[in-house]
């Protein structure tokens, strides 16, 4: 097996674009993310965070309080994947906690953020 063979011997791999596409006749560009869709992602949210040396964390037991940056009744962060897409409020739904969103980030902001 020859390991030097040029670039022109070896065959191309063609992939679909994931650019916009036309739709049905109404010229309006639309993404495909069928692709997508199925693909799971990492939902979290933050409460707040706080920097603390590591002397006051090797203190911490049981019934310690850590002092968060955020005040009460301010809205979480809700991110995913690590990126911010929303803020929101925690709620009791079936005596399990959720999240109602307050405010989200523009598709075009997320999508901004991703790069």
């Amino acid at each position: 097996m020859n390991t030097n063979a040029n670039e022109s011997d070896a065959a191309r791999a063609a992939f679909e674009s994931l650019t916009a596409e036309q739709t049905s006749g109404d010229g309006i560009g639309e993404l495909n993310l069928d692709v997508i869709l199925d693909v799971p992602v990492t939902l979290s949210l933050e409460v707040g965070h706080a920097r603390i040396p590591i002397r006051n964390l090797l203190q911490l037991n049981q019934g310690s309080v850590v002092e968060l940056e955020r005040a009460a009744g301010e809205p979480l962060d809700v991110f995913v994947n690590g990126t911010l897409i929303a803020q929101g409020e925690v709620v009791v739904v079936n005596d399990r906690f959720g999240v109602r969103l307050t405010d989200v980030v523009s598709p075009a902001e997320r999508i901004k953020r991703l790069r």
